[in-house]
């Protein structure tokens, strides 16, 4: 996967609260890695929210999200 990416783009996506189902008001940050897995294998939503996804998928499957808690909340 290319991601070309800004960093608004970047803290939008892992500032947006999950909008439905087990983790409904969670942070996709906060999601666990079995549920972005699992969306994966799914085929993620052809929306925002699927690039979201795939993004946040991205980052926890190559451990990159303990560097982006800092970023939770904040502005670029």
């Amino acid at each position: 996967m290319n991601i070309d990416l800004d960093p608004q783009e970047l803290l939008d996506t892992i500032n947006q609260t999950m909008p439905f189902g087990k983790y409904q008001g969670r942070k996709l940050l906060e999601l666990p890695e079995p549920y972005l897995v699992w969306f994966h294998g799914q085929g993620f939503p052809n929306s925002k929210l699927g690039r979201q996804l795939a993004l946040m998928y991205e980052i926890k499957v190559n451990g990159l999200e303990e560097m982006l808690h800092t970023l939770q909340g904040g502005r670029v």
